[in-house]
């Protein structure tokens, strides 16, 4: 029998984690206290329905307690149930975002800001993130990618790419990209802004892609970031780090940006990584 435990920050997706897993034939619990882990596995093992594959959500909403939690998964390994931890992790910022959109109380800070229950719970989290077999950074992506990535490995039986890239095109004058790790400006680079026949055009256009790449130190730039990407993406890999944001900004983030993070995009897409391609200033 396949038991997988689900787990993770509150807001990181894990009921809709939870549908994913019924709808590729788990049969599902949600918010099970930690102490009944080892009763609830043995009580499908010997079910007379057959239950094959089981999946459970355990966190912070029935007051978890992280002791019940490490002694249930002893158990657990002592009875002879094998099972897998999938656990969900969200940028702090974006957990704030949706926890503000469902204008929500933290369970941790009630009567507080939303921020300090996020760390409370990360900090109570940090030992079960470390035992994981599966981690999910879902702070980029949408219901449908985390159902599909949850398909890619407990259907497909696919290893799950650890990294989420996130490339971004941005203008400078609307603000810095504050999220990212990488920034690159590519201001140096001839402004299809001044030419007329240009000017109200984006570099999703062809016009403006065509003119924005023609130029020989565009060509060199390309070259050289992908050079560093990928020198760089398989120590962020191997750091264990789940999300990398690549900025690429111009003047307004609507024509250089938009065309040299669509190069980007498609370079890094191709080569089988999973990544997110934005436009924050296009309107």
């Amino acid at each position: 029998m396949e038991f997988l435990i689900i787990t993770g920050l509150s807001g990181s997706g894990k009921s809709q984690a939870m549908k994913a897993m019924e709808d590729i034939g788990y049969y599902c619990m949600d918010n099970l206290p930690p102490q009944l882990l080892p009763k609830f596995a043995e009580l499908c093992y010997q079910s007379k329905s057959n239950i094959q594959k089981v999946a459970v959500v355990v966190d912070i909403r029935g007051g978890i307690f992280f002791d019940d939690l490490f002694e249930s998964l002893n158990t657990l390994k002592i009875q002879g149930f094998k099972y897998r931890i999938l656990f969900l992790d969200t940028a702090d910022s974006e957990l704030v975002k949706r926890y503000k959109e469902l204008r929500r109380p933290h369970p941790l800070s009630p009567t507080g800001r939303i921020i300090d229950g996020i760390s409370k719970e990360r900090e109570l989290f940090r030992e079960v993130k470390k035992r994981a077999d599966y981690i999910i950074d879902t702070t980029n992506l949408t219901i449908g990618m985390l159902k599909r990535e949850i398909e890619t490995i407990f259907l497909e039986g696919k290893e799950s790419k650890k990294l989420t890239i996130l490339v971004v095109s941005f203008g400078f004058k609307h603000g810095i990209l504050l999220d990212a790790d990488l920034v690159f400006d590519v201001r140096f680079l001839p402004n299809p802004y001044y030419i007329p026949e240009l000017k109200n055009f984006t570099g999703n256009d062809d016009n403006v892609r065509d003119y924005v790449l023609k130029w020989e130190q565009t060509k060199i730039f390309i070259e050289k970031l992908k050079d560093m990407l990928d020198f760089l993406i398989p120590y962020y890999i191997k750091e264990g780090k789940t999300q990398l944001v690549i900025g690429i900004g111009c003047t307004g983030g609507v024509h250089r940006s938009v065309s040299i993070a669509n190069v980007i995009y498609k370079e890094l897409k191709e080569k089988g990584n999973r990544i997110i391609l934005r436009h924050r200033d296009l309107k």
